[in-house]
């Protein structure tokens, strides 16, 4: 896990909205509704995302809730998965089919139609053995208080990440300023909780006399 264990590279929101009773229940089923999920087809070159646990990223079953709440914390991660073909590769075996077609057909130059139907078999049989890119980030979410830790100071994430957490839980995440960290005294006891019992907030830098 990450987001409890060595440099604090994170990001903290405030939590805008109300939290049902019933959130256990809820957010179960929210989760469960969100999870990540493969592309139905191989395929597939835009983004997944989706819920996954934090011990495992192939783990998106939250049906046990002790694997993902503590009490009032909730901690789970963001996966997300993106097929990209390597540009230079997938033009050196372009041109080396466009190549053998021109060869074959006596011409120096293939048709627009033969380039176009060449290209889109090359992508389908390139992108069936294509393993994606894969990025995970761990959250951690103190329900009762309200405030979110992302593991990421990625704008791209964050912005992702909070787009899924508005559309799984109908709450939306408004940044926090990251002095709150150094005067928080809630924050240790929740890590703590959730594991960690070695956490120190960070001093501030003092200033080089010239």
């Amino acid at each position: 896990m990450g987001i409890l264990k060595g440099s604090l590279t994170l990001r903290r929101y405030r939590v805008d909205g109300v939290v049902p009773d019933d959130f256990r229940d809820r957010y179960t089923e929210a989760l469960t509704d969100n999870a990540f999920h493969d592309p139905a087809s191989a395929l597939h070159t835009g983004e997944t995302v989706g819920w996954c646990l934090t011990q495992n990223l192939l783990y998106t079953d939250f049906s046990n809730r002790e694997r993902w709440l503590m009490n009032h914390f909730i901690l789970a991660a963001m996966r997300v998965d993106k097929k990209t073909l390597p540009a230079k590769l997938f033009r050196a075996h372009l041109d080396q089919r466009l190549t053998q077609w021109c060869q074959a057909n006596g011409c120096t130059r293939a048709p627009a139609s033969i380039r176009t139907e060449t290209r889109e078999l090359l992508e389908q049989e390139m992108l069936t053995k294509c393993l994606p890119r894969v990025q995970v980030t761990e959250f951690c979410w103190n329900v009762i208080e309200g405030w979110v830790l992302l593991h990421s100071t990625s704008e791209s994430v964050n912005d992702r990440f909070r787009s899924l957490f508005r559309n799984t839980f109908g709450l939306t995440l408004e940044p926090a300023s990251p002095l709150d960290f150094l005067d928080d005294p809630d924050l240790a006891a929740s890590l703590e909780l959730c594991g960690v019992s070695d956490y120190r907030p960070p001093l501030p830098q003092q200033e080089q006399t010239p």
